[in-house]
């Protein structure tokens, strides 16, 4: 499996702090469906850490995937649930990075 990192953000940069409130509401509420579409399309994803962020994106999400495909899969479903962005990362464990830069 390979490991994944996605950050999503709920609302664009210029929407005022009392509507981004109100979309992370509504997206809390709809976390379910979010998370039951994913279990339903993509039974081989397991989520290894969801954080709420104080910065650029609003949340991440830690999981694996046995290949980019269904980590693509993940990410359009995630937009599709009403996330205003999506970018999703593979992450390299520290130890095998550097078997793969030890040649170079």
């Amino acid at each position: 499996m390979k490991t994944f990192v996605m950050v999503t953000k709920l609302a664009p940069e210029h929407i005022q702090p009392v509507d981004v409130a109100h979309v992370m509401k509504d997206r809390a509420c709809g976390g379910t469906a979010w998370q039951n579409e994913i279990k339903d399309r993509c039974p081989e994803v397991r989520f290894l850490a969801h954080y709420a962020l104080l910065g650029t994106y609003d949340f991440m999400d830690i999981y694996e995937a046995p290949s980019e495909e269904i980590a693509a899969r993940v990410s359009i479903i995630t937009r599709s649930k009403g996330a205003f962005q999506v970018e999703s990362w593979v992450a390299i464990p520290a130890a095998r990075f550097g078997d793969v830069i030890s040649d170079l």
